[in-house]
């Protein structure tokens, strides 16, 4: 007997629309499974309302790609910059409302820490929280102890990384007193607080380098690709960013 290859019964790779908008430069990707077909990246003080979805419309035009031919739509819920995470999301769910696509939902700091690659080193993704603060989140290559501080909802596996700890937002010096091995450190953050950090740290402190260290759309659209084969979708009229601490307008 001749038994069909179980391949061939696998559905193909999905195309995936991906938007980050966590920091200043914003930015844009078509993914599937052979990598990303396309990026659009604009380091900008405009804000991002006044260009995203222009920048979408022109990576569908000059990928040739219908919308009928996206299989979701992924955006970066942060933390990171308040404004810029609700019109990223706001933008996304447009999308997925008007296109009748799932909608996926990525944290920031995730994406950010899959862009150090394979390597055996803890991660430390950081983003510039303004007033003084980072938003961190730590990542381990190894499998996450069943006690990890993170929960159960935070084990699985996030592009080869399993986060060990719930997000923060804290004083970079903080961050540095928690940090008692040799860890890569990467993203905004990093690069802001490097002197800090270094002075802090000493041979502990790992920095990626400059190229690895902005938001990347492709690095959310990679993360989409195992919650679209998973199911795992947001609800357009119930999805909210991740802001870790309130945001400015709900500070004192």
């Amino acid at each position: 007997m001749v038994r069909k290859s179980q391949a061939s019964s696998s559905p193909p790779p999905p195309l995936i629309l991906a938007l980050e908008t966590s920091g200043t430069c914003g930015s844009v990707a078509l993914v599937d499974g052979g990598g990303c077909r396309a990026e659009y990246s604009l380091q900008s003080s405009r804000t991002h309302s006044r260009r995203l979805l222009d920048a979408v419309a022109g990576l569908m035009r000059e990928c040739e790609t219908d919308w009928a031919q996206l299989d979701a739509i992924a955006v970066s819920l942060g933390p990171g910059s308040f404004t810029g995470l609700r019109i990223g999301l706001s933008s996304a769910k447009g999308l997925a409302l008007a296109t009748a696509k799932p909608l996926i939902g990525i944290s920031s700091l995730d994406g950010l820490a899959v862009q150090g690659g394979q390597q055996p080193l803890p991660v430390c993704a950081l983003i510039d929280a303004r007033k003084q603060e980072v938003f961190a989140g730590f990542y381990q290559v190894s499998p996450a102890p069943k006690d990890s501080p993170a929960g159960p909802a935070e084990a699985g596996p996030i592009g080869g990384l399993r986060r060990c700890r719930p997000f923060l937002a804290l004083p970079p010096r903080d961050l540095a007193a928690m940090i008692t091995e040799p860890t890569l450190l990467l993203g905004s953050g990093a690069q802001l607080y490097r002197d800090l950090l270094q002075q802090e740290l000493g041979v502990l402190a790992l920095f990626a380098p400059p190229q690895l260290c902005f938001a990347r759309a492709a690095a959310i659209g990679m993360l989409a690709q195992a919650k679209w084969r998973q199911g795992d979708f947001l609800d357009p009229a119930r999805a909210t960013p991740i802001y870790v601490r309130s945001s400015d307008a709900q500070l004192p």
